[in-house]
């Protein structure tokens, strides 16, 4: 009998806003069927990034007051995030609020989760923590999940394969959600890809750690995330694992075509992200 995988801590950055209710809402689907600690990690804007811009010396009434604003807002915000969680459904639930350097104890805290969860809004690059994301997929390389609609952490899961080691770190990861899936698809697009893969290979990978999957082969010769989206909504899957291209020390364009184009996108299950 194959042993089912297992995670033992999500991770949820919040900032003190409206959004973190539903965030950490989504964070709880994720953890309840491993039975894993909800974890809310409070990152509020961090004092130190006011130095460079207070210059040497005695620091004057302005720089002072901008000092004592930026303390309070982050006192409220910890207030508001810890409502936030105290207001979610879910035995198992942590709260850490980070002390500067924020950037630093943010990434340590994601270092030691199995899996980060962002909403989609930060994702698409809005909102105080969106720095952050592109930070922990990109240069901390950690397994991201992008929380939208309709998340369930035992539906349908589209697997977006072409037989690179972005996809292939994405499908190792994700392996405990997959495990828990009621449907797998592997996702392959020949055509537009200069790989030469055989998708029955991955196909065996998983059944052999028992995960049944389908493959269905996508036709077409333009963008691959369109297919890709519509694919996943033919199949009715609420999560897509994908492999993140990206460029880490390339901010404006951190994430490659495909990444962002399925990020961006309107209408697209949430995302299981490993860089």
């Amino acid at each position: 009998m194959i042993e089912s995988t297992s995670w033992a801590r999500i991770m949820a950055p919040v900032a003190g806003g409206d959004a973190d209710g539903p965030l950490l809402a989504a964070a709880a689907v994720l953890a309840a069927p491993f039975e894993a600690e909800l974890a809310a990690v409070y990152a509020p804007a961090d004092v130190a990034d006011l130095m460079p811009w207070m210059g040497e010396g005695f620091m004057g009434g302005v720089q002072v007051t901008a000092v004592q604003s930026l303390k309070e807002a982050a006192a409220a915000g910890e207030h508001s995030a810890r409502a936030s969680l105290e207001a979610c459904a879910y035995a198992r639930t942590s709260f850490t609020a980070l002390a500067s350097p924020v950037w630093s104890a943010l990434s340590m805290e994601g270092r030691l989760s199995d899996v980060v969860v962002f909403d989609d809004a930060t994702a698409k690059g809005k909102g105080p923590l969106a720095e952050s994301f592109q930070q922990i997929v990109a240069d901390e390389q950690r397994p991201t999940l992008v929380a939208r609609p309709g998340l369930s952490a035992n539906g349908c899961v589209a697997v977006a394969w072409d037989g690179g080691k972005e996809a292939s770190r994405a499908v190792r990861t994700a392996l405990p959600l997959l495990q828990k899936a009621s449907r797998v698809v592997i996702l392959t697009a020949q055509a537009p890809s200069s790989r030469h893969f055989d998708p029955a290979r991955l196909q065996a990978f998983l059944a052999a750690r028992g995960v049944t999957a389908e493959v269905q082969s996508l036709t077409g010769t333009g963008e691959v995330a369109p297919m890709l989206l519509a694919a996943a909504k033919s199949a009715q899957a609420n999560l897509m694992v994908v492999g993140a291209f990206g460029h880490p020390r390339l901010q404006e364009f951190i994430f490659g075509g495909t990444t962002r184009s399925l990020l961006n996108a309107a209408d697209a299950p949430s995302l299981f992200l490993s860089h």
